[in-house]
């Protein structure tokens, strides 16, 4: 929470890039943002935002966020520690190899118990000023309810989120684990300090842990960021006027690639998304360190 609160205002951009696919009239009329990003491209569209609907339009549906990051982070990394504990116990699997199997698991376990706030964020990230479709989070499910499908209609591109997100987390887990490891290893003087509920064990020191932490997340965030774009345009739904050809995963992920490619398609956004997941990730995984010596689970 202490993560998302502070990186907020570089969320809902990441919307507008990954989606800047939108062809039709409409999308080249209303989405202001699209055009400042093709010009000028993620900067150009951040000074974009503030003029036409003020330095609150870069907060867009970060209501939904708040409400959605508490539990999400709680049930990763409650999952983590008990799936790490099962796969050794059980499946007798240790080593670094145990955190990227326990860290997938534990993403894609938080991923499908907080999808439907995700979705409701998204949604109202995506609307422009004056021309609102939902008022307010409330209004989002109502509305996402009654006229998509009812409780599937919140689910919609939940199958490139889980895809994306077991490679994003299982890398996350896995890498900061490993830097963790060898750091203290290689270099426990240099590095680590006593655990402050637990004199016997070394910790990273804090810098350290927030160098680890965004290592793992830019890492994570490269390696899943095609299923990321996908999952987006899902969410959006019938708001693309390409809607129809995006119905399924694989054929959003084709429209994508062939339309746009590689870089400016499937990657499109990702140096945004750098700004924001790096010290994401940073602040979470130091937060997860004090946290543990603050309740002396060490």
């Amino acid at each position: 929470m202490a993560a998302a609160a502070a990186l907020a205002a570089a969320d809902p951009p990441p919307t507008m890039p990954q989606a800047a696919g939108a062809g039709g009239p409409t999308a080249r009329r209303d989405f202001y943002w699209l055009r400042s990003f093709l010009a000028g491209g993620v900067f150009s569209a951040l000074r974009a935002v503030p003029q036409k609907e003020g330095y609150l339009g870069l907060y867009k549906g970060n209501g939904a966020m708040m409400i959605r990051i508490f539990p999400y982070g709680a049930i990763q990394f409650m999952a983590f520690e008990h799936y790490k504990t099962l796969i050794t116990t059980k499946l007798g699997v240790s080593g670094h190899v145990h955190r990227l199997m326990a860290g997938s698991m534990a993403g894609m376990t938080a991923v499908i118990c907080t999808y439907p706030l995700d979705m409701v964020r998204v949604r109202l990230a995506f609307q422009v000023k004056g021309e609102h479709t939902y008022t307010g989070i409330i209004h989002a499910f109502k509305t996402i309810y009654a006229k998509e499908g009812g409780c599937l209609g919140f689910y919609r591109g939940l199958m490139p989120t889980i895809l994306g997100m077991a490679p994003y987390a299982g890398v996350s887990f896995f890498t900061f684990g490993t830097l963790k490891s060898v750091g203290l290893s290689h270099a426990p003087t240099l590095l680590g300090r006593p655990s402050s509920d637990n004199p016997n064990v070394l910790v990273l020191k804090t810098h350290i842990n927030l160098l680890c932490g965004g290592v793992a997340g830019a890492i994570a965030q490269t390696i899943s960021y095609p299923f990321d774009v996908t999952r987006r345009r899902m969410q959006l739904g019938t708001v693309l006027p390409e809607y129809e050809k995006c119905l399924t995963m694989w054929e959003t992920m084709k429209y994508v690639y062939g339309h746009h490619g590689i870089r400016r398609g499937l990657y499109r956004g990702l140096s945004l998304n750098y700004i924001r997941c790096v010290p994401s990730q940073a602040v979470a995984f130091t937060t997860y360190e004090l946290m543990k010596q603050f309740f002396h689970l060490n």
